[in-house]
């Protein structure tokens, strides 16, 4: 049986100021250091758009970070899109936490299980109003909301139309526009 030594996030910042894990493309989940999926051409391309869209969309009600980090009790996750609160030089000193999150976008393809098992249970755990998922494969956005004891109790599947997200439900979000 193995024991593994789980990081605190402080345990992770200094290994990241000490320049040991300089080069290498991980992330801090649930206390454990964990390589990241790489992107695809298509991943980029949408996380890509998709943030200038929301951008647009946000402008002075929000700030939409594009893979960059958080700061979670035992995570340190990099989501590919974080909506979060004014201002944006809040965050010069520390990345984001979760009470500074409007919701998460997570583009997946090849990190499909790991952003709807793991990530998902580390953002409820969190207690992040509303978390995003976008299925490359099956073009169609996954909406979680409403968490509670680590789980989120709403789910909805859309492949079409727009979506109000619940911190701006007068911004109209086309989910075509996202997943294309």
């Amino acid at each position: 049986m193995k024991t593994l030594l789980k990081w605190s996030v402080e345990d992770y910042h200094n290994m990241i100021d000490a320049g040991i894990l300089c080069d290498r493309n991980v992330e801090l989940l649930a206390g454990e250091i964990i390589k990241m999926s790489p992107e695809s051409p298509s991943h980029y391309y949408t996380v890509e758009e998709g943030t200038q869209y929301l951008q647009t969309l946000l402008a002075s009600k929000a700030h939409v970070r594009f893979n960059g980090p958080i700061t979670l009790s035992d995570s340190e996750p990099e989501p590919d899109i974080a909506i979060v609160r004014l201002p944006k030089s809040i965050y010069k000193d520390h990345h984001p936490y979760a009470e500074n999150i409007f919701w998460i976008i997570e583009v997946a393809k090849s990190s499909l299980k790991k952003d709807l098992e793991l990530k998902l249970s580390i953002y409820a755990q969190a207690r992040i109003e509303e978390y995003w998922v976008l299925d490359l494969a099956q073009k169609q956005l996954i909406v979680f909301r409403d968490p509670e004891n680590n789980i989120y109790l709403s789910q909805q599947i859309i492949d079409q139309g727009n979506i109000n997200p619940l911190a701006f439900p007068d911004i109209e979000i086309s989910v075509e526009r996202l997943v294309s």
